[in-house]
């Protein structure tokens, strides 16, 4: 694809967000406690270690349990079925280059693409066949902070990669949308792998788009849409909403009557939370992994600690 060079009207928060992710995140272990083998066995609640960058995993019926820390350094670290996926971003490298590994269910790396930019957001879709990513990217001229975002999509099946979805054909109202300053981020895929769905920044508002991935083809469903989270069944959108100046609240929305709830997490969350369930939504806070029902009732609940970037096993 012909690559449109696009950015999004940044703030001075997505500066923050990108400065956040640049850590070390490769392979290694050099760290004191020895790695251990993980793979994607069912039932386990992995995450990115926040203090050595490792993948750590628990039980996710007792995530109380002393984790488990392999070799692999990640900065984002996502999974489904048997296919998992790591953001590394080399170190020391300006502007920022990211090393996006594919692997298998030992963690073993199948395939690496390298992109530049420094890692905000990685998902698997449920079918195991396609990868995601979100990457803050510098130098385009006419983004005012300097920074913008590049979301790409690697096939596992066949290899294809589609280094950004910036030509995307995203349709308002039936009107084809045509704008600068469009992005995208924080693709979520449907169980088919082929319908997804993300967030569209364009003018200084957002929106949550539907697309079709064979047709390539988008239409935007609303506003103030960010970090989207498809739930298992396919039936609600988690997602932050913005409701003041670097402030989010964590929502779900309901695809069939666009019915929003505010779940009980009123902390400002920025991260795309994930489902590990049809009941409850993870998400990274405050160095640690949180649960909260998506109902909207109870109260948060802390899983781990020293951890970020929740993936679970099926």
């Amino acid at each position: 694809m012909k690559k449109l060079v696009l950015a999004l009207t940044g703030t001075a928060l997505l500066v923050a967000a990108a400065v956040t992710y640049t850590v070390n995140a490769r392979h290694g272990t050099a760290d004191a406690e020895p790695a251990a083998q993980l793979t994607l066995a069912p039932g386990r609640l992995l995450f990115r270690d926040t203090a050595t960058g490792r993948v750590g995993a628990v039980p996710l019926a007792d995530t109380s349990k002393k984790p488990q820390l392999s070799g692999l350094k990640c900065d984002r670290f996502a999974v489904a079925k048997q296919t998992a996926v790591c953001l590394a971003v080399r170190p020391g490298t300006l502007p920022a280059i990211t090393d996006v590994l594919v692997l298998d269910d030992h963690l073993a790396v199948r395939h690496t693409e390298t992109v530049p930019g420094t890692p905000s957001r990685a998902r698997v879709s449920p079918d195991g066949k396609r990868v995601s990513w979100t990457l803050f990217v510098t130098g385009d001229s006419y983004a005012q902070t300097g920074f913008s975002t590049r979301a790409g999509i690697y096939e596992t099946d066949t290899g294809q990669l589609v280094k950004t979805i910036e030509e995307l054909p995203v349709f308002v109202g039936g009107d084809r949308y045509f704008a600068a300053d469009v992005n995208y981020w924080g693709i979520t895929f449907a169980p088919d792998g082929n319908r997804f769905y993300a967030t569209l920044g364009s003018k200084g508002k957002t929106y949550l788009i539907e697309a079709d991935y064979a047709r390539y083809r988008g239409k935007t469903l609303r506003e103030n849409v960010e970090c989207p989270s498809l739930s298992p069944d396919g039936k609600r959108i988690a997602f932050k909403k913005k409701v003041g100046d670097g402030v989010w609240r964590l929502s779900v929305l309901d695809l069939a009557n666009m019915r929003e709830t505010e779940l009980a997490e009123t902390r400002s969350v920025d991260d795309q939370a994930l489902w590990p369930d049809d009941r409850t939504v993870l998400y990274g806070l405050d160095n640690a992994v949180w649960a909260v029902p998506a109902d909207g009732s109870g109260a948060p609940r802390k899983l781990v600690s020293d951890a970020a970037s929740p993936a679970v096993t099926g």
